[in-house]
């Protein structure tokens, strides 16, 4: 079965759009997992507009007294202050993701240039404190082999390309293909494969079947889809799609 990790952001960003305490973060985590999620993910931006170090704190505390099946990923760009937080927490995994200033979202996945230079060093520094580094990356061959040279453990493939090739209907499987090719080429050079950005119960039904994938990480779709059914059924769709 592939993993279901839940990125809970969008439950931070209603709640401080009232600046208060409610919708609880770690309520939803709780809700999470009682569903039978077997991962969380948040993605704390130096904006703060919302997952904040505070929330992270919190929930790698809950966690802590949960089971080790369910892991904790911190995603989010190698700037010092995320660096020493995911320290500070040791999550289970951390992925690495480029960040555009004043970007809605993730855009892409790693590109050549400065910032990307100095993440053999990051990746260094992260798994010698115990924690998995994952590399958000396009599902390119190139991308793919540079992570492993770079020491990563896992790629997670940059999925908004397959779900506007869904959406076209004909493009979809033309679009698996080429995440197909790089997933395997991953696997032949000892990465393993997460996947994450626009998944949604409707397309995951042909995105599960990808050669090696490990772990998907879904938040807007899923929220999104909470907010009609409620937070436990829509994280227990999502595990019947994956199953």
């Amino acid at each position: 079965m592939v993993r279901l990790s839940v990125n809970v952001n969008k439950v931070a960003t209603l709640r401080n759009s009232r600046g208060g305490p409610s919708p609880s973060v770690i309520d939803a985590v709780g809700v999470c997992v009682a569903a039978g999620a077997p991962g969380i993910t948040v993605h704390p931006r130096a904006d703060r507009r919302h997952i904040t170090p505070d929330d992270v704190r919190e929930i790698a505390a809950v966690l802590r007294t949960l089971p080790p099946a369910v892991e904790f990923n911190i995603e989010g760009d190698p700037r010092a202050e995320l660096l020493e937080l995911v320290q500070e927490v040791r999550p289970d995994q951390c992925t690495l993701v480029p960040v555009v200033p004043g970007e809605v979202t993730s855009q892409a996945g790693w590109l050549p240039g400065p910032e990307r230079d100095r993440l053999p060093g990051v990746i260094e520094r992260l798994k010698s404190s115990g924690i998995r580094v994952s590399l958000f990356v396009d599902a390119e061959p190139a991308a793919v082999r540079w992570a492993a040279s770079a020491g990563a453990d896992r790629v997670e493939l940059y999925t908004e390309p397959f779900a506007r090739a869904f959406e076209r209907g004909p493009a979809a499987p033309l679009s698996l293909a080429q995440y197909a090719e790089a997933a395997t080429l991953a696997n032949s050079l000892g990465l393993a494969v997460n996947a994450g950005h626009d998944l949604d119960l409707d397309n995951l039904v042909m995105f599960r079947t990808l050669p090696f994938l490990a772990e998907v990480s879904i938040g807007h779709a899923l929220m999104s889809r909470a907010l009609f059914v409620g937070l436990g059924t829509a994280v227990r769709e999502y595990l019947a799609v994956l199953l």
